[in-house]
């Protein structure tokens, strides 16, 4: 299952947040830390999480000590499943 929540998470930032539908991060690859998804990306993100995953993603967690890589903000949504 993790690996289908990467595949649409991953989906969701290139093509949505980046605009760089071609790309493929790595599920360990830094998104906030490393400035590839903004602060203002990150409500976009929680609201697409809640709609895909049916999780709550609160907006205190929204920042790279909750989440930085794609495995983690999968884990956090497989643990709230």
């Amino acid at each position: 299952m993790t690996n289908e929540i990467i595949s649409k998470l991953n989906t969701y930032i290139t093509g949505e947040i980046m605009r760089q539908p071609d790309r493929t991060l790595a599920p360990t690859e830094p998104l906030i830390s490393t400035g590839l998804v903004d602060s203002f990306s990150l409500v976009d993100l929680a609201l697409f999480i809640e709609e895909e995953f049916g999780v709550h993603i609160d907006d205190t967690e929204l920042n790279q000590d909750t989440f930085d890589t794609l495995q983690e903000l999968a884990k956090l949504i497989e643990d709230r499943r």
